[in-house]
């Protein structure tokens, strides 16, 4: 059986697979943007913590956006985005114990992201890894067409067409 929620299934499921292989690269990648800026190398044993905190990254993600993904749209709380967010404190860990000091952030991404001294917090999932936009666009127009399939009033209910 096909349809809208099916398309949303297997975007769900594709996307949140996407994630997970992604975060990996992620965490090594914004670890060694920050150092490089700050030192000009990359040291291996800065390397080395980056890998193991992006596999601890990946391990904790990938519950966590698979459950959301999976769930029903009215029982979702939070975004993807929003859970990737919140895995800065892996980067930052690698960051702070290779003693590299926090940058310069401007008073809203303080105020939005106060645990990011690093300025990590990706904008889109594209900051992830590009291949994601077009499948998170897909994600998201469905699970939009979804919900207003669920929640849109009867066509005798609803008021004139503002179209």
């Amino acid at each position: 059986m096909g349809g809208p929620e099916a398309s949303l299934r297997d975007y769900g499921v594709a996307l949140a697979a996407g994630i997970v292989a992604a975060v990996p690269g992620w965490v090594v990648g914004s670890v060694e943007r920050v150092i490089r800026a700050w030192s000009g190398e990359f040291p291996p044993l800065v390397l080395a913590a980056a890998e193991a905190a992006g596999s601890r990254a990946q391990a904790e993600l990938a519950s966590a956006v698979t459950a959301l993904l999976e769930s029903d749209i009215d029982e979702q709380r939070t975004t993807p985005l929003a859970l990737l967010r919140g895995a800065v404190v892996y980067p930052t860990e690698v960051l702070r114990q290779a003693g590299v000091p926090p940058v310069q952030r401007d008073r809203y991404t303080v105020s939005a992201f106060p645990e990011d001294s690093y300025d990590l917090s990706p904008a889109s999932l594209a900051d992830l890894d590009p291949a994601l936009t077009e499948l998170g666009i897909r994600w998201g127009a469905a699970k939009a067409f979804e919900h207003r399939r669920r929640h849109r009033p009867p066509a005798g209910e609803r008021g004139p067409d503002p179209g």
